[in-house]
């Protein structure tokens, strides 16, 4: 089975947020009780970015991952230094129905970024079915995600199938109005997203990083560094006068890193040279609230503020409340930062689905093909 255990983790290998553990529990609980030996797949971090391999493999170890699903499973879920070989296999032929492997860091071997079919059949002799349970790493042409498809039959998994069935209902035929919000950073991942809304969406909320860039392509904001020119001819080809597009009418801005020092209101256009805008002001706050109020579907990708600093949290907890509390048919939110906002304001009961997956979620609202899910027949 492939999860997505890529957890944040703090400077002592501490997990700082569970979500995605959880979020694989359900197909776990279902496998074990059906009498499989279950086997689980999944990657963590970058180490092909650390030199050292005993640094490598001391930070960026599952085995933490193993502990915590063992007390989340209340069931010891077995650990393999190794993802492949012998070594592996007998360890499985031990294994009892219902019983727990979970293998060391897939990344580890550099079969896996370069999508070897050679690593990929590795791994397909310690099972017989393949079981793809992560959604948020099918954008990767990843030995695990889509060559293992072709080596063992292969199940979509019910987590997967239903986050694929609810965002191809934002993109076919959303009850309406749609609202769209869109904010946090890595902007240059959500541009395609922004303009595939302007066709498909009724109100396309701006904010954060998305907002400011969109201000400063249009000369309102130039404090703010410039993306690559494809980029910004992107950005030029939104039209301001467009009814269908909100930018931030006041923002909440400080000349200090991460928020510090004397905190202003003002428009974005008032920001001065040496000021960052931390979030977005309570007139558009009033403006967006408005807005959210009349959606029968809303989709929200990135905070709209700095929101893990109290003075520039307001925002992003006011529009995941109006969300959360609006009467839309549909509420969907994803993305890391996203996640972690609702998990703070304890919101995440009061939306219809959460995408664990930021990067494969905006991919596949932008229209592109998911080398994880064509290799399960879904595209």
């Amino acid at each position: 089975m492939r999860c997505d255990l890529n957890v944040p983790l703090d400077d002592q290998g501490n997990i700082l947020d569970d979500f995605r553990l959880q979020r694989a529990l359900p197909t776990i609980f279902f496998l074990r009780k059906a009498g499989a030996i279950i086997i689980l797949l999944s990657h963590l971090g970058e180490p092909q970015g650390i030199k050292n391999k005993r640094k490598r493999k001391k930070q960026l170890t599952l085995k933490p991952i193993g502990q915590r699903l063992s007390e989340l499973l209340r069931e010891k879920v077995l650990f393999s230094k190794k993802n492949k070989g012998r070594s592996v296999r007998r360890l499985i032929q031990k294994m009892k129905p219902g019983e727990i492997l979970l293998l060391e860091n897939l990344r580890f071997d550099q079969g896996e970024e370069q999508n070897s079919l050679k690593f990929a059949q590795q791994l397909a002799r310690l099972g017989d079915v393949f079981v793809n349970e992560a959604f948020s790493v099918c954008h990767r042409a990843h030995a695990s995600v889509a060559a293992l498809p072709q080596a063992l039959p292969c199940l979509v998994g019910p987590e997967l199938f239903k986050e694929f069935n609810f965002l191809s209902q934002i993109l076919q035929k959303p009850p309406r109005p749609l609202v769209v919000i869109i904010g946090g950073n890595k902007t240059q991942s959500k541009l395609k997203v922004i303009k595939r809304f302007l066709d498909l969406a009724d109100y396309l909320l701006l904010a954060g990083e998305s907002a400011n860039l969109v201000l400063a392509a249009k000369g309102l904001w130039p404090s703010h560094p410039l993306l690559p020119a494809e980029d910004m001819a992107m950005l030029q080809d939104i039209k301001l006068t467009d009814p269908k597009i909100y930018l931030p009418l006041d923002v909440l801005v400080s000349s200090e890193p991460n928020g510090g020092g004397i905190i202003r209101q003002t428009g974005p256009a008032g920001a001065r040279r040496d000021e960052d805008i931390f979030d977005i002001g309570p007139e558009t706050i009033s403006v967006y609230q408005e807005i959210i109020g009349q959606a029968q579907t809303v989709f929200w990708a990135g905070p709209v503020g700095l929101f893990e600093v109290k003075a520039f949290s307001h925002g992003t907890r006011a529009i995941a409340s109006a969300i959360a509390q609006s009467q839309a048919q549909l509420k969907l939110a994803g993305g890391g930062e996203t996640v972690a906002a609702l998990r703070k304001f304890n919101l995440t009961d009061d939306f219809s689905f959460i995408s664990t997956g930021g990067g494969a979620m905006l991919s596949f609202l932008a229209g592109e093909k998911l080398p994880g899910l064509e290799a399960l027949g879904l595209l």
